[in-house]
């Protein structure tokens, strides 16, 4: 084969082929690469699994943050002396965690005992 220029009737040079067949193996391989990426069930599992992650995270921050305005704005617009007895309220009911937790399942059971005789 010669180096010549096209003929007449379109045959392709060697340079052309040589051309032709390095971008068809180029295509190829890109080919090849996307089919080994979607058989890939891991890699894509984990890709999805960080997606989640990051997006449970942003919601995460923003509900934090509208939950420290909520809290802020409460603060603002409770008065002193309802904040001082609450404050007061919250450190009693620390110290006497088992108390409360008795009282309230007390009263838990109350409430059902009461509800079943209502409904006979």
């Amino acid at each position: 084969m010669t180096n010549e220029p096209r003929t007449n009737i379109g045959t392709p040079t060697p340079d052309e082929l040589r051309e032709q067949v390095e971008h068809t193996r180029d295509e190829l391989g890109q080919t090849i690469e996307a089919l080994a990426a979607k058989a890939d069930i891991k890699a894509q599992a984990k890709e999805k699994t960080a997606a989640v992650k990051e997006q449970a995270a942003e919601k995460t921050a923003l509900v934090a943050d509208q939950i420290q305005h909520a809290a802020q704005l409460v603060k603002d617009t409770t008065p002193d002396p309802v904040l001082h007895k609450a404050g007061q309220v919250a450190t009693v009911a620390r110290a006497n965690r088992k108390p409360l937790l008795v009282a309230g399942v007390a009263l838990l059971v109350l409430l059902m005992v009461r509800r079943s005789r209502r409904s006979r």
